[in-house]
């Protein structure tokens, strides 16, 4: 399972979901280009010390993500876009191991040819007077959903 930011514009989110990746071994991908300096400086300040548990790797556009991605399928499975541009809710979804799960930018979520391009697209079921979640809280329930019907969250010895 990995989450994947589609040119993020906000570090405080980017922080968190980095910092989400660390607690629930799930590795990060970040679609540039950012709406912010990408620093480990500007990050530290809001993945704090998770920073260094996380697993991310950069990428330079969409282009070169999905390039990378089909080059690693064993990393790499379908990629899962969470859009309020969809009937299918993340509850009525099979989720598999290796999924990507997209998340677009905050201001405006993702072009049309992106959403042409993933395997499904899926929506999380809200109020209709709502416009959208926040992106962070959004990775997190879908995230939590996919791990759960994988079981892929992180074993501990209580």
């Amino acid at each position: 399972m990995r989450l994947a930011l589609f040119q993020p514009d906000m570090p405080q989110n980017t922080g968190t979901m980095l910092r989400l990746g660390a607690c629930v071994d799930v590795e990060v991908d970040i679609i540039e280009p950012c709406g912010f300096i990408f620093s480990e400086h500007a990050l530290r300040r809001y993945g704090m010390d998770y920073l260094d548990m996380v697993k991310y790797r950069r990428h330079n556009s969409w282009e070169d993500f999905v390039e990378y991605a089909k080059a690693h399928p064993e990393e790499y499975g379908r990629i899962i876009l969470l859009t309020t541009k969809s009937q299918t809710p993340y509850t009525d979804f099979e989720f598999r191991k290796n999924d990507v799960l997209l998340l677009g930018r905050e201001s405006a979520g993702v072009p049309e040819q992106v959403h042409q391009t993933v395997d499904a697209r899926l929506i999380i079921p809200m109020n209709e007077k709502a416009r959208s979640i926040n992106v962070a809280v959004s990775a997190t329930m879908v995230l939590g959903e996919a791990l759960r019907q994988t079981k892929s969250f992180p074993s501990k010895n209580i």
